[in-house]
């Protein structure tokens, strides 16, 4: 009888975490499948445009850094009283949009140079930096403008419906991330293919770098009002390292995937199903990270070494979305799958094993990093709203592209 009223009373007090956390997880994962069907469509261009993998899932994660870290930052002024539904100069909202559209120009440059010296360090063919980069940037801008939109409306409709928007705000924006990213990547590597003279990209792309270098002055050339950093300013500064130091890591989880691509390409389940399963382990590590962060500056949950009643709490609220999410992943990839040709030469069980197995290894370490993330930031006086997504989500990508890799070469 006791553990059962423990039990009763544990989902009574989390209900519209479970409530909104799985309506968002759904809807997520279901648009998720659409990406993984549009991205196993777009076989052509993934051989044809060496590094097309890399630049893919390094996009879909930046964008999901950088505006899932601009939700969080939105939801913690909302638990705080502070939150106004106005653009004026120097409002909370504006200043957000403000450094959203900085860090996307800065970040999609960074991510076209590094992502094209990869490509020619680990040999994976032949391609012009200025392709790339004009692919990174022009496709990430494009797609950064639709999330700013996304993310607007979230903002809008919680704040006015008095939501919770910490459970919603990362699954929603990282399924986004991942519907808009490839569709405008591919239109731009469709122009890169057939544009019948390069220096019409190199001057496309000149333009867009000169852009940047121009919003960027704009920035940071603003005076200092009352003697406090322009906040835009401010979480440009402060984001950037953290942004430039997750860049890797979603290379590095792109770097994995761009060596199976030949492999995975055989089974279309699996394709399918990858751009979901990755963007799940996004998805929770945001929820989480944004609901401990928002504990953290409410001061409802105690910085110790080891995670309290509080965080592990949180963790098991974590295992059970996973559960739910990643066997719906599997279940309806391949069903997806049988639609569209068949799975290959895999069983339903088979997949189930394989996104279960490793979903619940990667919730795991998503729950510790997570915690240690957001503990380790207000210890260096950071606000983990700026550095607790971006780490835990591009870590997330790198570790459950390499789990999900090696289980399925385990298991297959």
């Amino acid at each position: 009888m006791g553990s059962s009223k423990v039990v009763s009373g544990f989902f009574s007090r989390n209900k519209a975490v479970f409530v909104m956390g799985l309506t968002a997880l759904f809807i997520a994962a279901t648009a998720d499948l659409f990406a993984g069907i549009f991205l196993g469509s777009m076989e052509t261009y993934i051989l044809a445009i060496p590094g097309m993998m890399i630049l893919v899932y390094s996009a879909i994660g930046m964008r999901g850094n950088i505006f899932g870290a601009m939700g969080s930052r939105l939801g913690t002024s909302m638990h705080m009283g502070t939150f106004k539904m106005s653009f004026k100069k120097g409002s909370i909202l504006r200043s957000n949009i403000e450094s959203a559209i900085g860090l996307s120009f800065l970040i999609s440059l960074a991510m076209g140079i590094i992502g094209w010296a990869v490509v020619a360090i680990f040999d994976f063919g032949d391609i012009y930096i200025g392709s790339f980069i004009f692919i990174s940037m022009l496709g990430g801008l494009m797609a950064g403008i639709i999330l700013l939109g996304v993310n607007l409306i979230i903002a809008r409709t919680g704040f006015k419906k008095d939501w919770d928007v910490d459970n919603i705000t990362a699954p929603l924006i990282a399924a986004a991330g991942d519907i808009v990213t490839m569709p405008m990547l591919f239109i731009c590597a469709w122009f890169v293919v057939h544009c019948p003279d390069q220096n019409i990209i190199n001057i496309l792309t000149l333009m867009l770098i000169v852009v940047t270098v121009i919003v960027l002055i704009i920035i940071f050339t603003r005076k200092v009002v009352l003697g406090r950093m322009d906040e835009a300013k401010r979480i440009i500064s402060q984001s950037s390292p953290v942004l430039l130091m997750c860049l890797l890591l979603d290379i590095a989880a792109g770097v994995i995937i761009e060596n199976e691509t030949e492999a995975l390409l055989i089974l279309p389940v699996l394709i399918i199903l990858m751009p979901a399963f990755l963007n799940e382990g996004n998805a929770l590590s945001g929820m989480l990270t944004s609901r401990l962060s928002s504990m953290l500056h409410l001061g409802t949950l105690r910085v110790s070494r080891f995670p309290g009643k509080d965080a592990s709490e949180n963790f098991i609220i974590t295992y059970i979305l996973a559960a739910v999410t990643y066997g719906y992943i599997g279940a309806i990839a391949f069903i997806a799958a049988m639609t569209m040709g068949g799975p290959g030469d895999i069983s339903f069980i088979r997949v189930i094993c394989i996104v279960l197995i490793s979903g619940m290894l990667t919730t795991t370490v998503l729950n510790f990093l997570s915690y240690y993330v957001a503990v380790t930031a207000v210890r260096f006086d950071l606000d983990p709203d700026d550095h607790s997504i971006p780490l835990t989500s591009s870590s997330m990508d790198l570790i459950s592209a390499a789990v999900l890799i090696g289980i399925i070469m385990l298991l297959i």
